[in-house]
């Protein structure tokens, strides 16, 4: 809570979602205001069965939360975690002469502040403050002129939300059943999968094709600054690019028109033409205009922070956040590139300031967006206030991430504003005998908006000089030199994976979801398993391409790109009070009259009717393989199996390594992993001991060493040792490796065991109660009693039991808190990595890194924990004995339970 008065008994109570955001405000007001935080939503949907009111629990559509058979009523319940901030809320409300709610201005502040309202139900007046940027002006414009709660904002928000639980709710079960356990779908989420494994099927079915052509290197007679210049075209047939071959099957799409050479025709063709005389045949300049790039939306902001930083959209937003709530920039939830008359004045006196009057263009540069809905479309992400603070004045005051990010969005923002870039474009054609050559330059006359942004660059300046591409002052029919003619051949190459800032640009561009919703969605799919990372690139596994086989197939509307968009435009048109909500719920759930001639509005209820007895399991868990060998009599499959996916080809299984992307799985490649698990079926030889056979084997986690058969149910498996591969294991080191853990003889202190084993973190040796991991380059199969002795005899520090842990640096540090005095710090413990004001900790999120941890995130996760109040004592109970039952008193209660039911 923020108060500027201890003393007072009546003052303005100001509700805001975050901790950081009240204390922002709190700097602004009098001491007639307190702020306090409702710490995000305070209501919601049910989540967990066990959260469903006990009237409802008997309703057959009490597991979706919404009560469809009553025009689509959500039930809504407060979770335990929330009840605290609530009740600290209404105490607050007891001495308030009023409320002003002042949460964001989008959709989502709308209808968390109407939560507000009706969970606190609050008897004295209520006000809506609207601001998108936190400057003491935009406050007390704000209070100056407050509304009531708008309710078509509420009703988009809550049709969205029951919208996406329907969805889930109902399409989700059937992955479940024909797929596997804990899959989701979702509307945005189903369709981003969609696209990313569509791109993966694209690179599978990707031919290459080799070409070949010249690179020659001129030179103007008498002058010794030489140019370059590619070969184009030999008689009148053209050199092919990769645009002129087919994708699937690498053959050119015009054979006729172009002519594709290989190595040796290349080198002939350069052998012939060097000693030919050069010519320019053509030289043509052409004045170009470059008009800067509009200032930043939600989505351009993530796709250029993910392009220049490496930032995902999660971080990209977390940051703007914090800027927001800290005063730095407007609201970062926006589709409108529109600036205030005051942000246009602002950029302007800092264009005239920095670059001088030529950098100013003689009128205000205007930017309009296409979005409908113009009560969410309020303005760009710029700088807050009226004068743009100086990145360089804010160094001190930013994490490093921080001040990036606010660099980016000043720079673009400032040169919106900026002239328009100038220049000239030359092409040059030479010409050697029947072939030709060409090569284009571009000069920059006046650099304009590029002296203060240039997009994707970190240094604008460096990035003009690269721009440039100079040609020598030549004339048609001026005389060259020919200094070389090398031959250089090129390969075509798949469609690129989307990275996160190219599945943000489709998706905007298509109308799909909410770009302030696009992190949330990347994460999921994600954690879903339905895509992981490769270097920057989103890969889909193969649960993905069984996913998209289902719903393409049984529920194509659902992941239809342009329904999809429609209904977000349908959403919109709620919001704007065009289109009623519960005739929209009604359409989409149990469909239209209208259904027979469209089929996209048959309604997802009927669309689902039978859906779980119409698909066949084993038909969308299978995943052919293209380009396979059409003398194979089985073809190589891939299927889903209850442990992963998995290679098949008739009677012959193989695993598939978690990390092979699709596309790399080759006809070549699944031959050899179903070899390579034939010949896992041979063992390496037989335990002496015991006469069972030991293989190895490659697993879900990993290879392992097997003793006895499959169908054995006391075979032994026990990994390899860190560094090990299936190769090098013979059966010596298998048999090694079973004897673990190994007993090293008697420690003479105490007279214990020492035993050598191998564990989850790594090889360690135990002694008693005394545990040490064994230093690398020190194998549990190869220690001796004395090594272990001198482990043993050294200090132990506990990071994971015990009191007497080993002291650890910070993970990071940040300032003091707000609440306890004490500065925060970010720790790794036994459960992961945390923070800690010196009396409250809180988890860090799997999805925020320590590089993205902020000060303010750090502080609202501890606000946040703090709200949940104390952690409940773990209750120790006892194992109860077990008498054993007689079958005659089994019988009898058999019995007595058989004449209760008659």
């Amino acid at each position: 809570m923020v108060s500027n008065t201890s003393t007072q008994k009546s003052f303005s109570l100001v509700i805001v979602e975050s901790p950081a955001k009240a204390r922002t405000i709190g700097r602004f007001l009098g001491n007639d205001y307190v702020v306090e935080a409702s710490i995000g939503h305070i209501r919601d949907l049910p989540s967990v069965a066990g959260e469903i009111p006990e009237k409802y629990r008997k309703e057959k559509w009490s597991r979706l939360g919404v009560n469809v058979d009553a025009n689509f009523e959500p039930i809504y319940i407060v979770p335990d975690e929330k009840r605290k901030q609530i009740k600290k809320l209404s105490d607050l409300i007891k001495n308030a002469r009023d409320v002003y709610l002042a949460t964001d201005e989008d959709r989502e502040g709308e209808a968390i502040s109407w939560h507000l309202l009706e969970t606190l139900k609050p008897k004295i007046p209520v006000h809506r403050l609207v601001f998108h940027e936190i400057t003491k002006k935009a406050i007390q414009d704000a209070l100056a002129s407050p509304r009531s709660i708008d309710n078509d904002l509420v009703q988009a928000q809550e049709t969205r939300r029951i919208i996406d639980r329907l969805y889930g709710y109902e399409v989700s079960p059937l992955l479940w059943y024909k797929i596997r356990p804990k899959l989701s779908a979702g509307r945005v989420q189903s369709v981003a999968v969609r696209l990313i494994v569509e791109r993966e099927r694209e690179r599978i079915a990707f031919h290459s094709a080799t070409y070949w052509d010249l690179l020659g290197n001129f030179a103007v007679k008498e002058k010794t600054k030489s140019f370059q210049a590619g070969l184009i075209s030999v008689g009148k047939r053209k050199i092919p690019t990769g645009k002129d071959f087919n994708s699937t099957t690498g053959k050119l799409q015009n054979p006729e028109a172009c002519l594709l050479l290989d190595e040796n025709e290349a080198k002939n063709l350069a052998a012939r033409l060097l000693p030919l005389p050069a010519k320019v045949k053509s030289v043509e300049e052409k004045p170009y205009t470059e008009r800067p790039y509009a200032p930043f939306t939600t989505s351009t902001l993530q796709q250029e922070a993910n392009r220049k930083f490496g930032f995902t959209a999660r971080t990209t937003m977390s940051l703007a956040q914090s800027l927001y709530e800290n005063g730095y920039i407007t609201y970062m939830r926006t589709d409108s590139t529109n600036l205030s008359d005051e942000a246009v004045r602002a950029a302007r006196n800092h264009v005239l300031n920095q670059y001088g009057k030529d950098y100013l263009p003689d009128s205000p540069r205007i930017y309009k967006t296409n979005v409908k809905n113009a009560q969410e479309a309020h303005e760009a992400v710029r700088p807050a206030g009226s004068s743009f603070e100086l990145p360089e004045n804010l160094k001190d005051r930013l994490t490093n991430e921080q001040f990036r990010l606010y660099d980016l969005i000043w720079k673009r923002t400032v040169a919106s504003q900026m002239s328009d870039a100038r220049g000239k474009r030359k092409q040059l054609i030479v010409e050697i005998d029947d072939a030709q050559f060409s090569v284009s330059g571009k000069t920059i006359e006046f650099p304009g908006y590029l002296r203060a942004y240039v997009e994707g660059s970190d240094d604008p300046d460096a990035e003009l000089a690269d721009r440039e591409t100079l040609l020598p002052p030549v004339r048609s029919g001026d005389e060259l030199q020919t200094l070389a003619l090398d031959p250089k051949s090129h390969t075509t190459m798949p469609p690129a994976r989307y990275s996160e800032a190219a599945l943000t640009k489709v998706l905007t561009d298509k109308g799909i979801g909410r770009p302030s919703t696009y992190a949330s969605i990347i994460e999921t799919i994600l954690n879903r398993n339905y895509v992981f990372k490769k270097g920057g690139a989103l890969v889909p596994t193969w649960v993905a391409f069984a996913v998209c086989q289902l719903m393409e197939k049984h529920l194509p509307d659902l992941i239809n790109y342009d329904f999809t968009a429609q209904m977000e435009d349908q959403l919109d048109a709620i919001s704007r009070g065009e289109l009623g909500h519960l005739r929209y719920l009604k359409d989409f759930y149990f469909g239209t009259e209208s259904a027979e001639t469209n089929p996209q509005m048959g309604g997802l209820k009927p669309l689902l009717n039978h859906k779980t007895e119409e698909i066949n399991a084993r038909e969308v868990n299978t995943i052919s393989l293209p380009q396979q060998n059409a003398n194979d009599t089985e073809p190589i499959v891939v299927r889903i199996g209850k442990f992963g996916p998995f290679l098949q080809q008739g009677e012959r299984t193989g695993n598939l390594p978690e990390d092979l992307p699709p596309d790399e799985l080759t006809p070549e490649k699944a031959a050899e992993l179903l070899n390579n698990a034939q010949r896992a079926e041979e063992p390496l030889g037989f335990d002496p001991e015991s006469g069972k056979p030991v293989f190895v084997k490659s697993g879900r986690f990993g290879p392992y060493i097997q003793r006895g058969n499959s169908d054995d149910e006391q075979k032994q498996n026990v990994s390899l040792l860190k560094g090990m591969t299936p190769e090098t294991v013979d059966l010596e080191t298998a048999l090694k490796l079973l004897s673990l853990p190994r007993n090293l003889g008697k420690n003479p202190e105490n007279g214990e065991d020492i035993l050598a084993r191998d564990g989850k973190f790594g090889p360690y040796i135990v002694c008693g109660g005394e545990t040490r991991s064994l230093p690398d380059g020190i194998s549990p199969l190869s220690i001796e009693l004395q090594q272990a002795l001198e482990i043993l005899s050294q200090p132990k520090f506990r990071g994971r039991r015990g009191t007497a842990a080993k002291p650890t640096e910070p993970l990071k540090t940040f300032g003091d808190s707000p609440v306890t005095g004490k500065q925060v710090k970010l720790l790794s413990g036994r459960f992961g990595n945390y923070i800690t004001d010196g009396e409250t900790n809180a988890t860090l999120p799997k999805d925020i890194t320590v590089e993205e941890l902020t000060f303010d995130r750090a502080v609202d996760l501890l606000a946040e924990r703090a709200a949940k109040g104390p952690a409940p004592k773990r209750r120790v109970t006892r194992k109860k004995s077990v008498k054993k039952t007689s079958k005659k008193t089994v019988k009898k209660t058999a019995e007595k339970s058989a004449k209760k039911k008659r």
